[in-house]
């Protein structure tokens, strides 16, 4: 969206400080740790932007607090998987051959938005390691959220959505509704479902120093039901449905949804292609 339109859909911008205030509305508070995903655009035209944003967060979160953001790198995955577009299937082994290897320090996010972009490069943050669903993280449960993010489970046991669950933490959708809840993901790592499998992936990473094309096995993950799991959730566990500016949001224990995702695909999902 171009900035013009966005400051022709504001009634009046926010602020870092008010949005300070409407989060904390909406049940955030100083010492929690929490997985924000979030659609910028939703806020509408915010005084600062994304700087703003983040200082908001880190205000009401306090010194106490973590705060996570997913900062995916969708490109750095193998050329044959991509359909949001597609490349000819001539250009595959020269994308294998030449994508630069992952750098937590370096590699930009894809299609994640402004404030994880910004955040993955704000002073004290730490990135994950892993090359195509990194997260990132301030605070001081930032290391043990992410250090040993396995290849093989990049939403897994061993990610930082899985140590969120350790931590009993919590998830802020901001502008953005269950289908970008990843934590659902780590619900279908769990769950028992029909048709339930691993695929082989590849991906351009740092090994001893040198750039290598790596190929691995990761569980098949699909969330076309994931919508649908939401608005279960929500009815289940009566989530208030709030407002900021034009984005909906719903603040939740990401323990409640997890265990909650495994329960309903277990119930409710047939075969898997």
């Amino acid at each position: 969206m171009s900035e013009a339109k966005l400051i022709a859909q504001t009634n009046y911008p926010l602020t870092a400080q008010s949005l300070t205030e409407k989060l904390q509305m909406c049940g955030l508070h100083s010492g929690q740790t929490v997985l924000v995903h979030m659609a910028m655009s939703q806020l509408g035209w915010v005084v600062g932007g994304a700087e703003a944003v983040i200082l908001a967060f880190l205000d009401l979160l306090g010194p106490t607090g973590t705060l996570m953001m997913p900062t995916h790198t969708t490109s750095n995955t193998d050329p044959a998987e991509w359909q949001h577009p597609p490349i000819p299937q001539p250009w595959w082994q020269l994308v294998r051959d030449h994508t630069p290897a992952y750098n937590p320090a370096t590699t930009p996010t894809r299609l994640m938005g402004a404030v994880p972009e910004l955040l993955r490069t704000w002073p004290g943050a730490l990135r994950s390691s892993h090359p195509v669903t990194s997260f990132a993280a301030i605070g001081p449960h930032a290391e043990h959220l992410i250090s040993d993010h396995i290849l093989e489970e990049d939403t897994g046991e061993h990610s930082p959505v899985g140590r969120l669950y350790d931590l009993d933490g919590d998830v802020l959708l901001l502008g953005v509704t269950h289908w970008n809840n990843t934590s659902l993901h780590l619900a279908e790592a769990r769950a028992h479902y029909p048709g339930k499998r691993t695929i082989r992936s590849g991906t351009a990473m740092l090994i001893a120093g040198a750039r290598q094309w790596v190929e691995y096995e990761t569980l098949k993950t699909y969330g076309d039901d994931f919508g649908e799991i939401g608005q279960a959730f929500d009815a289940a566990h009566h989530i208030e449905v709030k407002q900021i500016a034009q984005a909906e949001v719903r603040f939740f224990k990401q323990r409640a949804v997890v265990d909650f995702a495994v329960a309903w695909m277990e119930q409710h999902r047939d075969l898997r292609d």
